[in-house]
């Protein structure tokens, strides 16, 4: 009755993971949704343009303030020069933008290299352009360079790339997107990056593969607006791509959803002008928030993997139950503490690790915090 896209997807753990706290009376550390103010400036933003009747369908392309104002971002922060014109299309959300690059690059029975644990739309996405997951395991450590060799030696059309990562933080050095770009030539494999967390950082450096001479041509970037301006409801993203990749998207993107909304791209434009003082404290708020919740976390033996980027900690929840999705609902009836259980993010359902996400205002976190230790104080240990 129903098609076979629609049986292979399975709804969002991460979403199911946030109404625990209905049920529970659970603090959100599920979903990544800050529970914190978006800027000022930019909520002014949006109600000038409401107010000025920008309400009707925008360029499908996307505002071309918007697009001209990004080439400028890309340039300074990522050494990438793009053409506004032919190469910046603004999208409903990264997820829209993953997606248009999947739809563009894959055919059914395609083989796509996803980095596990990975963020937990990549699959479902995959599976509605019909292509074949190849999972590679990777935590925070340097990639081991002869096995990503093998499999790309097998065999790919393309390959996800998320720097800083969901949900382990970890930050794709150059060395190791150097040696990426160069499998990825000699094999004449695509590339999608996912950079939504790119300003989120507590050490390395984010580096943009777009950037490497021998990708220019074959790599779709992903971002957006919602992680780095706390507006997750916005969705706005954007890709980037070489003028024939980028023609491929906007082709599907124009019958998708049309346009991104067009009151709220004139907001954008004022966000790209914030001052580089802004991502400064981002990134010092976050590393503020980082250290709010994870010596608790280590104190109650879940050893958390201290994320190099994003807000997430990705943490072993054998502690409390033998398996993620039990320690979740564990944490969450006990504690009342709402995380999403590992297996959102990794093949099966028997994954023992869980995902905090710390996007919470400060005296979130400490209530937090102080509910960790009533209930480390009064647990018994796990079976």
């Amino acid at each position: 009755m129903f098609s076979q896209r629609a049986l292979a997807i399975k709804e969002s753990q991460i979403r199911e993971a946030s109404r625990y706290c209905d049920r529970y009376g659970a603090l959100n550390l599920a979903q990544g949704l800050p529970d914190f103010a978006a800027p000022l400036a930019l909520k002014e933003a949006a109600q000038r343009a409401i107010a000025a009747d920008w309400n009707q369908y925008a360029d499908p392309w996307g505002l071309a303030a918007l697009r001209q104002g990004l080439a400028e971002k890309l340039q300074r922060d990522n050494g990438i020069a793009a053409n506004p014109d032919t190469e910046i299309t603004v999208c409903c959300g990264a997820t829209e933008g993953l997606n248009l690059a999947l739809m563009a690059l894959v055919d059914p029975g395609d083989r796509v290299l996803i980095f596990e644990p990975f963020y937990e739309n990549y699959v479902p996405n995959l599976a509605t352009v019909g292509g074949v997951p190849v999972f590679f395991p990777l935590d925070t450590a340097p990639i081991d360079r002869e096995r990503l060799a093998a499999v790309f030696a097998q065999g790919l059309k393309a390959v996800i790339v998320n720097t800083p990562s969901n949900p382990t933080g970890k930050v794709w050095s150059r060395e190791e997107l150097s040696w990426l770009a160069e499998l990825c030539d000699r094999h004449n494999v695509y590339a999608i990056t996912d950079e939504i967390y790119e300003h989120i950082l507590y050490s390395g450096e984010h580096h943009s593969l777009l950037a490497w001479p021998e990708m220019r041509e074959r790599t779709v970037l992903v971002n957006g607006f919602s992680k780095t301006f706390c507006v997750t409801g916005w969705r706005l993203g954007y890709t980037v791509a070489c003028p024939a990749l980028t023609a491929a998207m906007r082709r599907i993107h124009d019958f998708l959803t049309i346009c991104a909304p067009a009151p709220l791209q004139h907001a954008a434009v004022v966000a790209l002008a914030f001052g580089e003082e802004y991502f400064t404290e981002l990134a010092h708020q976050y590393r503020t928030k980082r250290t709010l919740l994870l010596p608790a976390l280590q104190k109650c033996g879940l050893n958390p993997v201290p994320p190099q980027g994003a807000y997430y900690i990705w943490a072993d929840g054998r502690a409390i139950a033998a398996d993620g999705a039990a320690a979740a609902e564990g944490l969450a009836r006990e504690a009342g503490l709402a995380v999403v259980p590992g297996a959102c993010f990794t093949r099966g359902d028997r994954s023992p690790y869980i995902r905090f996400c710390f996007a919470k205002k400060d005296e979130t976190l400490l209530t937090a915090v102080d509910r960790l230790q009533e209930w480390q104080a009064t647990r018994r240990p796990a079976a």
